[in-house]
C-alpha cells in the first residue's frame, strides 16, 4: 500500500471515512467506516449486496467489496473530520468487470499500454431549485435571456462561494463560476486533470454541490431537462490525449488543421462513429431525450446537439473544436455516470485511432437553423430504448467496454425503460381520456 490511511486519518483528524462506489446507473453507494477501522478496510473493502445497488446481480450472489483508492482521498471541506473515498468492486477475488470505476480504469491501462493517457476536464451545470424539486430556488431569476447575469449569479453568492472555495481548498483549480443559459442554472469550472482523477472528481462534485444545497435549505438537480421551456443539463466533455509522462499533447499540432494532429483526427473519428450508440451512457435517462433536439427553449437555444457532427468553435455542433490541441464534446448530460461517460470517450478513441477512422467533413453550419440540410449525416436516437438498442447490438462497444458491462447496463436500462412505459402520464389523461 503506497499511502496508510490509518496513518492519514491521525495526521488529519479524519474520524469517519465514505468507503463509496458508483453503480451502473450513477447512484453514489457508501458506508461510513470509522478511523479505528480503516486499516483492515483499506486491504479488504468494504462489504456490500450488489443487487441491493443497480448492479446486474440476485440475492444469491457472494458479498461484493469495495476496495477505497487511497489516491482518491478527498476531505469533506464542510465536514473536514470525513474523508471520502472511492472504491474499485471485486467479488470472489476478482474485480467486478461490469462496474463503472472498473471499467473506466480497463480503458485506462489500454490507453497506457499503447503509451498514451488520456486527459479531461468536464462542465457540470445544475439547478437550483426548492426542496419539492418544483420551482427555482430563486423566484427573481426570470429574464429571457439569464446567462451570465450578475444580478441573479450573486443572489446565489452564498453558496457558490462556499461551493468555489471547497474546491480551491481542495486543490482542484477553479477558475470561474457562471450564471447558466436557463433560469436558476450554474456552472462551475475547475481544472483538467486525468481522466480517472477527473471522473472521481466529477463524482464527488455532484455530492457538495447537492450537500452545500440542502445546507442552504434548496435542492440541486443534475436532471438533464428539469423544466421543460428552459435549456436543460449539459455536461460538456473536453479531451485530449498525451504520452505516458503527460508532458506532450499529442492532439496539437501546430501544421494540422484548426491546430489538431492527424491521430487526433483518427480519436475523433472513433467518438463519432461510436456516437450514436454510446448516447445509452451519455444520455442515460428517459429525461435525457428531453434535451437532446429539443423545441426551442425561452433562451432562444437549446444548446444540445441534434446530429453527429463536429466543428471549429461553433456551439451548435455536437463536438467543437475551440482552440488547439483539445476538442469538447457537447453530447453528455448531467445524468451521465462519470465513469462510464470517460470510459466510453476514451474506448472510442482508441478504436479510432486503431482503425484510422475518418471524421469526415467539417461542417461550420448553424445545426440549429441549417442543420436539416445536410445529408449523410448520422442523427441521435429519439428515445432511451433506442439508444440501449443500439448499444447491446454494437459490436465496438462489446469489443471495447466488455460483454459484461454491455449486458448487465443493457438489462438493467431495459427494466427501466419497461418501468416507464408502463407508466400512465398526465398527457395520455389530457390527449386520450375521450379518444
Amino acid at each position: 500500500m503506497s499511502k496508510d490511511l490509518a496513518k492519514i486519518a491521525k495526521e488529519r483528524g479524519i474520524q469517519y471515512f465514505l468507503i463509496s462506489f458508483v453503480d451502473l446507473f450513477g447512484v453514489l453507494r457508501s458506508k461510513l467506516v470509522p478511523a479505528r477501522a480503516i486499516g483492515g478496510m483499506q486491504k479488504e473493502g468494504a462489504g456490500f449486496a450488489g443487487f441491493a445497488a443497480w448492479l446486474d446481480m440476485t440475492p444469491a450472489d457472494p458479498d461484493l467489496f469495495a476496495i477505497p483508492d487511497p489516491d482518491s482521498l478527498i476531505q469533506l471541506p464542510w465536514k473536514p473530520e470525513v474523508g471520502w473515498l472511492a472504491g474499485d468492486l471485486w467479488m470472489d477475488g476478482k474485480e467486478v468487470e461490469a462496474s463503472p470505476r472498473v471499467a473506466l480504469k480497463r480503458q485506462i491501462k489500454k490507453a497506457r499500454d499503447l503509451g498514451y493517457r488520456m486527459k479531461s476536464g468536464v462542465e457540470c451545470e445544475y439547478f437550483l431549485i426548492k426542496p419539492d424539486g418544483n420551482s427555482l430556488a430563486d423566484e427573481m431569476d426570470i429574464q429571457g435571456k439569464p446567462c451570465y447575469d450578475q444580478s441573479a449569479l450573486m443572489r446565489q453568492y452564498d453558496i457558490i462561494s462556499k461551493i468555489c472555495d471547497a474546491m480551491l481548498e481542495l486543490g482542484w483549480g477553479p477558475y470561474q463560476n457562471d450564471h447558466e443559459d436557463a433560469n436558476g442554472q450554474f456552472e462551475m469550472n475547475w481544472d483538467y486533470d486525468d481522466c480517472l482523477v477527473t471522473a472521481d472528481r466529477h463524482t464527488f462534485f455532484k455530492y457538495m454541490v447537492r450537500s452545500l444545497a440542502e445546507d442552504h435549505g434548496m435542492r440541486a438537480t443534475f436532471m438533464p431537462k428539469p423544466f421543460a421551456h428552459l435549456t436543460g443539463n449539459g455536461c460538456h466533455a473536453h479531451v485530449s490525449l498525451w504520452d505516458l509522462k503527460g508532458k506532450k499533447n499529442l492532439f496539437s499540432d501546430k501544421k494540422g488543421e484548426l491546430g489538431l494532429s492527424p491521430l487526433a483526427y483518427n480519436f475523433l473519428g472513433g467518438i463519432m462513429q461510436s456516437a450514436d450508440t454510446l448516447t445509452a451512457i451519455y444520455n442515460p435517462t428517459v429525461n435525457s431525450f428531453m434535451r437532446l433536439d429539443a423545441p426551442v427553449t425561452s433562451s432562444g437555444a437549446t444548446w444540445s446537439p441534434n446530429a453527429v457532427t463536429y466543428s471549429g468553435n461553433n456551439r451548435s455542433h455536437m463536438i467543437r473544436i475551440p482552440d488547439a490541441g483539445r476538442f469538447e464534446l457537447r453530447l453528455m448530460d448531467g445524468a451521465a455516470n462519470p465513469y462510464l461517460m470517460q470510459a466510453g470517450i476514451l474506448m472510442s478513441g482508441l478504436d479510432g485511432m486503431a482503425n484510422k477512422r475518418d471524421p469526415g467533413k467539417r461542417h461550420d453550419i448553424n445545426m440549429y437553423t441549417d442543420g436539416h440540410k445536410l445529408k449523410g449525416v448520422k442523427r441521435l436516437p429519439k428515445n432511451m430504448l433506442d439508444s440501449i438498442r443500439l448499444f447491446e447490438k454494437s459490436t465496438i462497444l462489446r469489443e471495447g467496454l466488455g460483454n459484461e458491462l454491455v449486458d448487465a447496463y443493457s438489462k438493467l436500462k431495459h427494466v427501466e425503460w419497461t418501468d416507464f412505459s408502463t407508466t400512465l402520464s398526465q398527457w395520455e389523461r389530457d390527449n386520450t381520456l375521450d379518444c
